[in-house]
């Protein structure tokens, strides 16, 4: 302990000469405290089960790295989901295990139960809980303005511990998160772009699905960090309360920025690409025109009217900031006066 501490003040002594603009209000220095091997793959050895253990009932899903099953295992009948990994580095999917692992007690972070390959062709496949979910698409259709603060404080609060064990999702969008609307859970699943926050370093920008990208990403800021995640929360919030589709649909990337430029202005943008002394590609130095901020008040119409609360919107303009450290963070958003009735309903129910 005291060896962690040392090599922390002298961390935290080199990270002041070197850039504090860069670094996130809460849990800068969340990894320079644990052992290295806490997320390092280097050493990180696994024990594979026998995916003999699992029958396949039918495929739910499929991603660029990935497809899904609903499951059960053969030995007690529980129902699961099994990922089935497509190939790609080794070290990204014991990087995603690892960081599963990490996870395991997190409030409303998927939970792995095992790994598992097949000893012929020696896929590999992640062996997670059974969720009954409730596809986003008709939840947000018919969702109530009491449903949509639960279910963004629960993601919030995934998010608040994960960014608290020095992670960051890198990919939440709306296909990422299950909610099982009878029960009233929600679960923030594939984790396969999250990463380990270490101060001043240089992350790819290519993560993230594109309408959820945040401006960071957008504008090659490489010292990103877990306001990337609130960014792409703030996304899904914006699409909730308004009923659209999607905030910022952008055709390509270059696009997708201009698109936010539209909406919250040129003026904040450039500013922040001053602070951090960032360059804008020459592609817009045509197609980006002199844009006011929007009011977020705008977006509200007759379809969307009861979703949105002088306190929602608040919240949301704080999540979408173009400034990753103007953004806010998950764990000021869970302390905003939006989730009031949600802290004091579990104040009541922990007294119970």
């Amino acid at each position: 302990m005291l060896r962690n501490f040392l090599n922390y003040k002298n961390m935290e002594s080199s990270i002041s000469i070197i850039d504090r603009l860069n670094l996130p209000r809460t849990y800068a220095t969340i990894n320079l405290l644990k052992p290295a091997t806490y997320s390092s793959v280097d050493d990180f050895k696994l024990t594979w089960s026998s995916i003999e253990n699992y029958r396949v009932i039918q495929k739910i899903g499929r991603g660029k790295y990935s497809e899904v099953f609903d499951g059960v295992n053969t030995e007690n009948q529980e129902r699961v989901c099994i990922k089935v990994l497509k190939p790609v580095r080794n070290a990204k999917i014991l990087r995603e295990i690892k960081i599963l692992q990490n996870l395991c007690d997190g409030p409303n972070i998927i939970k792995l139960y095992d790994v598992a390959r097949d000893e012929s062709s020696k896929t590999p496949c992640l062996v997670f809980e059974h969720i009954e979910n409730t596809h986003y698409r008709g939840l947000f259709a018919s969702i109530k303005e009491g449903e949509m603060r639960y279910y963004m404080y629960q993601l919030l609060r995934a998010l608040d511990y994960s960014h608290s064990q020095g992670i960051m999702h890198r990919d939440v969008k709306p296909q990422n998160i299950m909610y099982d609307q009878p029960k009233k859970r929600l679960r923030l699943i594939d984790w396969g772009l999250a990463d380990f926050y270490i101060p001043n370093t240089s992350y790819n920008v290519r993560v993230a699905s594109r309408y959820y990208k945040g401006p960071e990403l957008l504008v090659d800021d490489t010292k990103y960090h877990y306001g990337l995640d609130v960014w792409s929360a703030g996304c899904t919030m914006a699409e909730i309360m308004f009923k659209k589709d999607t905030m910022f649909e952008g055709a390509d990337n270059n696009d997708q920025l201009i698109k936010i430029s539209k909406v919250l202005g040129t003026d904040d943008l450039l500013e922040y690409m001053r602070k951090y002394n960032l360059t804008l590609n020459t592609y817009y130095q045509s197609k980006l025109d002199r844009c006011p901020k929007r009011s977020l008040k705008t977006f509200i119409t007759s379809d969307c009217k009861d979703l949105v609360s002088e306190e929602g919107l608040d919240l949301l303009e704080k999540m979408l900031q173009y400034d990753k450290n103007l953004r806010i963070t998950a764990a000021e958003a869970l302390e905003h006066p939006f989730f009031a009735k949600i802290r004091e309903a579990r104040a009541n129910s922990i007294k119970k």
